[in-house]
């Protein structure tokens, strides 16, 4: 078996990639379909309060980045929870890596098929995906972290494109009314656990924690990379809400493809292809970092921590990862009600990861301190 660096750290990195980790991992899959979500006029004011609420978790996850356990890696969570603990914790985590994983890939493979190739299998474009994020991964945890500057880089200035529809004819103030619901319903509720699940993603970062150097600045460069969300969420929100109305915005699935669909420019006619390309970089710079938090979860539920990584290992893991895909595909993302149970369980599962795994590591290690 070839040995394989896959977690060395040969560098450290500055606040500026948390920030624009931060945002792009909370700007996945939910951000295409969150119109739909939403519907309503007045879920603006939720997202910006919902982003506020976020902010908690933020303040939560950067205490844990300036603690002394955090610059430990495996070792600090170990002398936090204990190994067996930790063991339990790598278990479960699979789950949740897993579950999300699955999401974002046929979410995304999804908007392809229908927009660009819509003859092509989606377990080829599965197999093509993952195996770029193999190659990515396989480059190391460095690598895959310097790979965000690209990611944030050719995804973040798609916003733009939204710019005109704000400014068209047809659009009016009235589109944005009313700012005050008449009744809260149980569907209100649901659009509100919808955000608070969106603004998931900063929480896996405690992972990677021995690799980012800027512990006494680290609360600053991650709230500027949840507000930039907060932003980008609210400008998304408020160009699907003049482009369609809401009495019709929640009959169109993917609402913010469909708004690029409806661009021209003299050179592209369609903007909405080289829109969905360029977010493949997006999608595999997370996807990456999932494989190797995948890869190291398994690792430590197996007690190979301790041992190197090898080719063979991370191969594997990486086969399992492709089969339970394509498997899921098959048997539950192509049937449109089994497609809902798993939207359904992705955001309850990145609403609750998002809540407890600050709140436990905060309260673990204050009392830690404390004793």
């Amino acid at each position: 078996m070839t040995e394989l660096s896959l977690f060395e750290k040969t560098s450290s990195y500055n606040g500026v990639y948390m920030t624009l980790m931060v945002n792009r991992m909370q700007m996945l899959y939910f951000a295409i379909i969150m119109p739909v979500f939403l519907i309503y006029p007045y879920m603006i004011w939720m997202i910006i309060i919902v982003g506020a609420l976020s902010q908690i978790s933020i303040f939560m996850l950067s205490k844990w980045f300036t603690s002394k356990y955090a610059s430990s890696g495996y070792e600090g969570f170990v002398d936090l929870f204990g190994e067996p603990m930790v063991r339990l914790l790598s278990f479960i985590g699979i789950g949740f890596i897993l579950l999300k994983v699955t999401v974002i890939t046929l979410g995304y493979v999804e908007v392809v098929q229908q927009f660009i190739f819509p003859s092509l299998n989606t377990n080829w474009m599965i197999l093509f995906i993952l195996l770029i994020c193999w190659y990515v991964a396989s480059l190391g945890m460095d690598s895959t972290i310097r790979f965000i500057v690209i990611a944030f880089l050719f995804t973040a200035p798609m916003l733009l494109l939204l710019l005109k529809f704000p400014f068209q004819p047809y659009a009016t103030i009235h589109d944005l009314f009313p700012l005050i619901p008449y009744e809260w319903t149980m569907k209100s509720w649901k659009s509100v656990l919808f955000i608070w699940s969106a603004f998931s993603g900063p929480e896996y970062l405690v992972l990677l924690a021995p690799w980012f150097n800027t512990r006494a600045k680290i609360l600053k460069y991650m709230t500027i990379g949840n507000a930039f969300t907060v932003f980008e969420y609210v400008f998304i929100f408020i160009a699907s809400l003049f482009f369609f109305g809401s009495h019709y915005l929640g009959e169109i699935k993917l609402p913010v493809v469909e708004m690029i669909r409806y661009l021209n420019f003299p050179v592209f006619e369609r903007i909405d292809i080289i829109f969905i390309s360029v977010y493949l970089f997006h999608f595999v710079f997370a996807i990456s970092i999932f494989l190797l938090l995948f890869y190291g979860a398994i690792r430590i539920t197996l007690k190979k921590s301790k041992v190197q990584t090898t080719r063979s290992g991370f191969a594997l893991c990486c086969f399992i990862f492709i089969l339970c895909l394509m498997l899921l595909n098959e048997w539950l993302w192509k049937k449109a009600t089994n497609q809902n149970i798993l939207l359904e369980l992705e955001i309850w599962a990145g609403a609750l990861t998002y809540l407890f795994v600050p709140l436990l590591l905060f309260i673990s290690f204050k009392r830690k301190v404390r004793d």
